[in-house]
């Protein structure tokens, strides 16, 4: 019972308090992988450079939705086939729902010797909530976008939430 108790008070201490994506990232990240901000990635995307957007969520998060042209690489089991032919002097940007996955995942990249990665501040939720545009896996328009579980989906403003 003691196990049980001490758990409980850790989970309630790393949580209370997060109430926004910036407290999430700001006690979860620790700022490895360079951001770039939902803006950012925008003005990347009209300037026609060379950018990869590489989804750092389960298969069935990306199948909800994704950000257009977005190639699925995953995070527990990394789908390593999808960037074998990317150069590794190109511009990605990985995400995740708020950023966290994406960092990690960002870390492994740079260790394989990707060059210019950026992990997406506030990944898809703060792209959603920001009033742009994500995609289902028949390249339509969406709203829905999965929140990965109750706790980490209040932080997912502008969506019908999927879980």
């Amino acid at each position: 019972m003691k196990i049980i108790t001490y758990l409980f008070f850790f989970i309630t201490i790393q949580f209370y308090g997060q109430e926004t994506i910036e407290e999430a990232i700001s006690t979860y990240n620790s700022n490895s992988v360079e951001y770039i901000s939902v803006e950012g990635l925008k003005q990347k995307l009209t300037q026609k450079e060379n950018v990869y957007l590489l989804d750092a969520r389960e298969k069935e998060e990306f199948e909800v939705s994704h950000l257009k042209d977005a190639i699925w690489l995953g995070y527990s089991a990394l789908n390593l086939d999808a960037i074998e032919k990317i150069d590794k002097s190109s511009t990605i940007i990985v995400y995740c729902s708020i950023g966290v996955r994406s960092e990690q995942v960002g870390e492994k990249l740079l260790e394989m010797g990707y060059r210019n990665v950026f992990n997406l501040y506030g990944g898809i939720f703060d792209w959603v909530n920001s009033s742009n545009k994500v995609f289902n896996t028949k390249d339509e328009p969406t709203q829905k976008v999965h929140a990965y579980d109750r706790f980490w989906g209040r932080l997912l403003e502008h969506a019908e939430k999927v879980y």
